[in-house]
């Protein structure tokens, strides 16, 4: 049988989320309620503490399990959580009906994986009697919560504890390099803000390019960067869109038509 075959369908199929001290009177309540099926108890784990308790129910590892592969059930109840999901899944290829998952709090983060296997999300059922106890909130004293108090409010509060403490009153803070602005300029309407003229990232001036002649290749030289591409070798621009000087053949589409209509007739 393959170790990938899973033979059950999605609604033979739970997860009952329990915490460990309550998972073996919950297996064992399970197989009291299908004493007439054929079960398996799998887990990970030593199977000899689970026989103590289950005489009389077929309890296997992991180990024995999958080397037995003729080794099947109707219903197959899993202790525990492997480690990793491939093996769960070997586990439900020994069942031909039903599958039931036993689940504590730090197996949960195993679960994800088999389902990514799956293909589906396996339905949970937490059963009565078997959950996870819920823990009360501490009890209030019965005193309403303290209410913020504002920046005026605290200030005054430190000012009583000052005066509890010294027997005088909190003086005032003095701000020392705190500016006067008793000695500052008057603003000056007619100041220029213009740039001075001697600054030396001021707009300078170009001096017109100037064609010098042309050098022992030819090429034309200018007196400054002049953009060659722009100019003739001789140094005049040149224009902007230059007419081609080779022009193609004209044609006359009304002579060719009338010569079509001749041979036609």
């Amino acid at each position: 049988m393959s170790s990938t075959l899973v033979n059950i369908k999605p609604n033979n199929h739970r997860v009952h989320p329990c915490p460990n001290d309550k998972k073996l009177a919950l297996a064992h309540e399970l197989v009291a309620q299908n004493i007439d099926e054929d079960i398996i108890v799998v887990t990970s784990g030593d199977p000899r503490i689970i026989q103590e308790t289950l005489k009389g129910t077929k309890v296997v590892d992991d180990k024995t399990l999958i080397k037995d592969k003729d080794l099947t059930c109707s219903l197959l109840i899993s202790f525990d959580v492997p480690l990793k999901a491939v093996i769960y899944m070997a586990r439900l290829s020994h069942t031909t009906s039903r599958a039931v998952l036993l689940l504590n709090e730090s197996e949960q983060k195993l679960l994800y994986p088999i389902e990514t296997l799956l293909g589906r999300v396996i339905k949970q059922d937490i059963i009565s009697g078997f959950e996870y106890e819920v823990k009360e909130k501490p009890k209030e004293d019965g005193r309403p919560a303290p209410k913020k108090m504002t920046k005026s409010q605290i200030t005054e509060v430190a000012k009583k504890r000052y005066e509890e403490k010294t027997g005088e009153p909190k003086p005032k803070r003095e701000y020392k390099d705190k500016k006067d602005f008793k000695d500052k300029k008057p603003f000056d309407k007619n100041k220029s803000f213009d740039k001075p003229t001697d600054d030396k990232w001021a707009k300078k001036k170009k001096e017109p390019n100037k064609y010098l002649g042309k050098d022992e290749n030819g090429k034309a030289i200018f007196s400054g960067k002049s953009g060659e591409r722009n100019h003739r070798y001789d140094g005049t621009p040149r224009d902007k869109y230059d007419a081609p000087k080779k022009v193609g053949r004209k044609i006359n589409i009304k002579a060719l038509k009338k010569s079509d209509d001749k041979k036609e007739s």
